[in-house]
């Protein structure tokens, strides 16, 4: 099989491990049921006035909410994400595509990125494998996956531990710090970074934003790993060792906690097993600008657009409760609302 024919092989499989097996981690959550939002007994505010209205990446966008990363590269990904592109732009949630490491090798696979023409007025966001840029790519590899899918933003994505446990993976990270600061100066596009699902701590964030990077996505632990994925298509020794692993990682709570505490005014994501609006709440009570969800939807829209539609409006309804709860009706008073960890 060709590296080409591999890797799209791989997101096929990571798709259907991703919906059929127990890829959760297990012994760590999210962290979020250790917060508490404050009760306000008197909102002060009238229900229907409360707007979720935000601005990301020079755009003002109808909600806080981002599609996370996740397909794209076969006929299959491509119809999922063009079920995503669809209900992005309907409800107003920024969107985020997959790896495009395949588009690079394969264009043919092109249109199934290209969601543009279903997404005309958000933000659409590409992305890439950090560690490719010690593979050979580089400035012109991240403008052209920024031109094929005339996106807004390129995410460069730190999936260490995925490519230690993934059969044959990369696993050469060093140096990529300076790589990235080249990608952040080299392009006239804004680049932002995310963890898989293992979590950025604030110290890294701050190199990160030092060396130009305009967002962070925490992805932290408490949904989906990847080891535990990877495990499914790795030897038999590696799927055992993913089991010690089960509870890797910094709860998303935590990383964006971290996060925010020591870079006060920077651009952040929350994603990691995000479940419903007052996880959303939570992350913006402290400190996040978006709330991105991956796995939570792509059931539905691989099988019902419209329950996708549905859940999304359910997310975005739960937001704004929550928001009445605290007495909040936009997204900045909502952000400088009291949260209490609970001991």
């Amino acid at each position: 099989m060709t590296p080409q024919n591999d890797t799209k092989q791989r997101k096929a499989e990571h798709v259907q491990i991703v919906l059929n097996e127990n890829v959760s981690g297990q012994g760590i959550t999210t962290g979020f049921e250790k917060y508490r939002l404050v009760h306000e007994a008197l909102p002060d505010i009238d229900f229907d006035s409360i707007s979720l209205n935000t601005r990301f990446l020079s755009r003002n966008i109808a909600t806080p909410f981002l599609i996370s990363s996740m397909t794209g590269g076969t006929q299959a990904t491509g119809d999922i994400n063009r079920v995503l592109a669809t209900a992005a732009q309907e409800r107003g949630w920024t969107l985020a595509l997959g790896s495009m490491r395949v588009a690079i090798e394969n264009p043919e696979t092109h249109s199934t990125f290209q969601m543009r023409p279903y997404a005309p007025d958000i933000p659409i966001l590409v992305n890439l494998g950090a560690v490719q840029l010690n593979k050979g790519m580089g400035v012109e590899h991240c403008r052209q996956i920024v031109e094929i899918a005339e996106a807004d933003g390129l995410i460069l994505h730190l999936n260490s531990m995925q490519e230690a446990f993934q059969p044959d993976g990369d696993t050469n990270f060093s140096g990529l710090l300076k790589k990235i600061e080249k990608i952040c100066t080299g392009l006239n596009t804004p680049v932002g970074v995310k963890e898989v699902g293992w979590g950025i701590h604030g110290t890294l964030a701050r190199k990160l934003y030092d060396c130009g990077v305009h967002f962070i996505d925490v992805a932290g632990a408490g949904g989906t790993s990847w080891s535990q994925v990877e495990s499914f298509r790795s030897t038999p020794m590696l799927k055992k060792a993913a089991k010690a692993f089960l509870d890797w990682g910094i709860p998303t709570a935590e990383c964006i906690h971290d996060i925010r505490e020591k870079n006060p005014s920077e651009t952040l994501i929350a994603s990691g097993g995000l479940q419903n609006g007052v996880d959303a709440a939570k992350s913006i009570a402290l400190g996040a600008n978006l709330a991105g969800f991956g796995r939570f939807l792509l059931r539905d829209a691989v099988n019902d657009p419209t329950k996708l539609v549905e859940k999304m409006s359910q997310v975005e309804l739960e937001l704004k409760l929550a928001m009445f709860g605290v007495g909040a009706n936009t997204i900045d008073s909502l952000s400088q609302k009291m949260i209490h960890k609970i001991s």
